[in-house]
């Protein structure tokens, strides 16, 4: 087991991190999202590799190719469960947040897919500025590789926070209207809560509710929506451990933080040996904190490129052993980078 880093940034634990909760922005229409059979599965896929668009500073894909991308992504994540079961061996990767060189790095060390199984613990997007080639190239590995590749929500994975905090501006500024974000929000109101690996391990992005006491209510759940403002939904995607036992209100504004009696009441009565989450910056990129029974893992160095910190991912092996692996911020991606060829490159893999 690696040793905790808790006492070289405890001070800093809570220091996000994510902003409170903002006022709720206007909804905008939904759209109806018809199911996808498996021919349109794969024409989906034909779409995605020819849709590349060469123009501009970005090579993102065309509104079509991005609405048939979600459409197939809302087929595939309706019928996974709230709690997506996975087995190991496993790489867990905690927020991104548009960085998308740091991305391709995490996939440079710690394998491709689909040599290498990934579970992402959500906060794709907002704050970093290629939201847009993140999310496509998360989506369309989905795609190609469901049992492989799991997405888990995260607070930012929503309308409001969206559209206040970078995804919905870096929209209007490559696509010049607003569809392209649509398509993803209403998409992301399908992606899992929760992730039981091995029947031991309990991944969700923020934390716990003093609403729940069993994974079973969490599966009994309604995530079909927009994150509420309160509640078990909102308590999963923003709530964070603190040292101090019980319950108390989040400095958030959303959530709640919740001690080590609360983890390990939740970890014993439901068989666990962990909780994985996501959420906060931690300096190290990870934080072990309840005795070793709550570790937060953070995959975006050098967050906002003003914090110096570091990013991690943890490994987990088919015994549930499991390895740190830290990593340093990347240059800034240069705009060939992003160019026609690139993005081909990794929407082949992607796709076939």
């Amino acid at each position: 087991m690696t040793e905790s880093m808790s006492s070289t940034c405890s001070s800093l634990s809570m220091a996000d991190l994510s902003d409170p909760y903002p006022a709720e922005a206007d909804c905008l229409p939904e759209l109806a999202l018809p199911a996808l059979e498996e021919d349109e599965r794969q024409r989906a896929a034909k779409v995605l590799e020819a849709g590349a668009t060469s123009s501009g500073p970005s090579a993102s894909l065309t509104e079509d190719a991005v609405k048939r991308l979600c459409l197939a992504a809302i087929d595939i994540l309706s019928k996974e469960d709230n709690i997506v079961k996975i087995p190991a061996p496993v790489t867990i990767v905690g927020d991104i947040h548009g960085q998308f060189s740091d991305l391709l790095k995490i996939f440079d060390r710690m394998g491709q897919c689909p040599e290498t199984n990934y579970l992402f613990l959500g906060d794709y997007v907002d704050r970093g500025s290629h939201s847009l080639e993140t999310i496509q190239l998360l989506i369309a590995l989905k795609i190609r590789f469901p049992s492989r590749v799991t997405l888990l929500r995260g607070n930012h994975e929503s309308r409001q926070l969206s559209q206040v905090y970078g995804f919905y501006d870096e929209v209007m500024l490559k696509y010049g209207n607003a569809n392209v974000w649509t398509y993803f929000t209403d998409m992301f109101d399908y992606l899992p809560i929760g992730c039981l690996l091995e029947g031991k391990i309990f991944c969700t992005h923020g934390g716990l509710s003093p609403m729940i006491d069993t994974l079973d209510e969490i599966r009994a759940l309604d995530r079909v929506q927009e994150i509420p403002h309160d509640g078990p939904v909102c308590d999963l995607m923003w709530s964070d451990p603190v040292e101090a036992n019980g319950w108390s209100s989040s400095i958030r504004g959303a959530g709640h933080m919740y001690g080590p009696d609360i983890s390990d009441k939740f970890n014993y009565e439901n068989g666990l040996h962990l909780l994985c989450r996501a959420h906060q910056l931690v300096m190290p990129g990870y934080e072990w904190m309840h005795d070793s029974k709550v570790v937060t893992l953070f995959s975006a160095p050098n967050y906002c490129g003003r914090n110096d910190n570091k990013g991690a991912v943890m490994a987990i092996d088919e015994h549930l052993s499991f390895n740190m692996h830290q990593f340093d911020g990347s240059e800034e991606l240069l705009p060939e980078t992003l160019e026609r060829p690139r993005l081909e490159q990794l929407l082949a893999c992607a796709c076939h």
